[in-house]
């Protein structure tokens, strides 16, 4: 029988190796996915790892998602994932604050083939995300933005999802900082989970930094 301390995910037992192990077996990176991951030496490194981006892209595979919207582009990396998994006349919004990174996004998305499926839009998430919704209901969101921002992004995305969509959101241990009651972004990232909560059945899976992952009912 496991112990006790093994109930709370298992964390303790994960090594860089292992790590790299799994990832090597169960997520690999072709030509496109490899670009979009190795961020420029100026772009900070914040990515999801390859393992929760293989997820999405299992994900959309599941879920059977067509239209799709993310808030956090960076270079590209986790719309590439799932882009790649969605149906012929599948597409994918995805929102990056940056001039600058949304332009190698779209190079990095264009380089995978993907540019047909694609839009990177500029701007903040709650500036871009109202225009957005005429294109809905959508199937799946996929929250990795600014932080202190969740709870109205994921007020958004439950209410633009159809019946049995996905919301998404990485980051969802806010850094080890979730319960830390004087943080306003720890207390949005909460307000986050808990309108997940109370209108999706969900779980907080334990990655590194936590994802939520709720379905609409």
């Amino acid at each position: 029988m496991a112990d006790s301390s093994s109930r709370e995910g298992g964390a303790r037992y994960t090594t860089a190796a292992i790590t790299d192990y799994v990832n090597r077996v169960h997520a690999g990176h072709d030509g496109g996915l490899a670009r979009a991951f190795a961020t420029p030496a100026d772009m900070p490194a914040i990515q999801v790892g390859q393992s929760e981006g293989r997820l999405l892209h299992l994900l959309v595979r599941l879920t059977g998602a067509t239209k799709i919207v993310e808030v956090g582009t960076l270079a590209g990396y986790s719309a590439i994932q799932m882009a790649s998994a969605l149906p012929p006349g599948g597409h994918l919004w995805t929102i990056e604050y940056s001039p600058v990174h949304a332009e190698v996004a779209r190079a990095n998305v264009a380089n995978a083939g993907l540019a047909d499926r694609v839009t990177v839009e500029v701007g903040a998430g709650l500036d871009v995300l109202p225009r957005l919704a005429a294109h809905g209901p959508f199937d799946l969101v996929f929250i990795d933005a600014d932080k202190q921002n969740y709870d109205s992004y994921g007020k958004w995305a439950v209410a633009n999802l159809r019946k049995g969509g996905v919301v998404l959101g990485d980051n969802a241990y806010f850094f080890g900082k979730l319960v830390d009651e004087g943080d306003t972004g720890a207390r949005a990232m909460r307000a986050f989970h808990e309108h997940v909560a109370a209108t999706c059945d969900s779980v907080c899976m334990p990655t590194p930094d936590g994802l939520v992952f709720g379905i609409v009912k």
